[in-house]
C-alpha cells in the first residue's frame, strides 16, 4: 500500500464523526497535508499523546485505495516533542496557536515553503526552552511570516521619496497598512483610512530582525514599548492583508487585557 512519512507539525485538528479526526500538518517536505485519523478518539496505542496542537511528530501516511478524491489516511504517529513548557504557560500556548492558526489559514495544501516550517519549528523549540523572550520571539515570527507570505512592508524606506529610514528626520512615522508601506511627513497621504504611526526605533528593530539570520535575534533588545508598538502594528497588519480574524489572536489580547500585558 502506497504512502509516504515525514516530520510534521500538528497545524489543526477537528472531529468527524463519532471516531475521527481531520488533522492539517506541516511538513517540511510536503507543506500542509490534511488526514484523517479513523478510529483516533478509541486508538490509543496509535495515537496517545502525539495528536495535540502544534506537537511534532514524525508520521506514516496512506493513500486511500478506492477513492482518489478521499483523505490521506493517518496510519501511525511517533511523537518527537510535544513541547510540554508550551503548554503550561497560558501565554506561549496561546502564541503557538495562533502560529499554527496563521499558517493554516494562509498555506495552500500541498505547496511546499521550506522556510516556513523551519520558522514555525525554530519559534516553537526557543517558547518550549526559553531561549528568548516570548514577547520578542512573536515578534520575529510575525515579521518573518509576513514576508514569506509576500505581504513583506517596506519599513527600510519611505516608499514616495526614497529617503532611508535612519534619514528620516522626525520620530514618529507613518505606517499604511493598504499600500504595506512607510511614508516621511512630507509623502505621507493624510487622507489614508488605514494606518498608524510608528516609532522610528521599532521599525529599526522590526527591520534588524527581519534581514539577520533568526537564530541570532536574541541578540536584540526591546524595549517594552516598542514590544507594545510591534505587537499592534504586527498584529494589526496581518488580519488585515489576510482578510481575516484570528480566534487566537482574539483571546491573546483578552489575556493582556487582563493581566495588563
Amino acid at each position: 500500500m502506497s504512502g509516504f512519512s515525514t516530520d510534521a507539525i500538528l497545524l489543526r485538528k477537528i472531529e468527524y464523526g463519532d471516531h475521527d479526526f481531520i488533522i492539517s500538518f506541516l511538513s517540511r517536505d510536503r507543506g500542509k497535508v490534511s488526514v484523517i485519523a479513523k478510529n483516533a478518539k478509541q486508538s490509543v496505542k496509535r495515537f496517545s499523546g502525539a495528536l495535540d496542537l502544534f506537537s511534532l511528530n514524525s508520521i506514516q501516511c496512506t493513500f486511500p485505495k478506492k477513492k482518489k478524491d478521499a483523505l490521506t489516511i493517518l496510519s501511525r504517529t511517533d511523537l518527537e516533542n510535544g513541547f510540554a513548557n508550551i503548554r503550561c504557560d497560558v501565554f506561549k500556548t496561546t502564541y503557538a496557536s495562533f502560529w499554527a492558526e496563521l499558517i493554516h489559514f494562509w498555506l495552500e495544501e500541498g505547496k511546499v515553503v521550506n522556510e516556513v516550517y523551519d520558522l514555525l519549528k525554530f519559534s516553537l523549540e526557543a517558547l518550549d526552552t526559553d531561549s528568548m523572550e516570548k514577547q520578542v520571539l512573536n515578534l520575529l515570527f510575525g515579521i518573518r511570516f509576513i514576508s514569506l507570505s509576500g505581504f513583506s512592508p517596506n519599513i527600510e524606506q519611505c516608499d514616495q521619496c526614497q529617503t532611508p529610514i535612519d534619514q528620516i528626520q522626525q520620530k514618529y512615522i507613518r505606517f499604511d497598512f493598504k499600500a504595506g508601506r512607510i511614508t516621511c511627513k512630507n509623502c505621507e497621504d493624510s487622507h489614508s483610512n488605514y494606518s498608524m504611526t510608528v516609532s522610528k526605533g521599532t521599525l529599526k528593530q522590526l527591520f534588524w530582525i527581519n534581514n539577520n539570520d533568526f537564530k541570532r535575534a536574541d541578540r536584540i533588545r526591546f524595549s517594552p514599548f516598542a514590544i507594545k508598538e510591534g505587537q499592534m502594528l504586527l498584529e494589526a497588519f496581518i488580519p488585515f492583508h489576510l482578510g481575516r480574524d484570528f480566534n487566537s489572536l482574539k483571546f491573546l489580547n483578552r489575556l493582556r487585557q487582563e493581566t495588563c500585558i
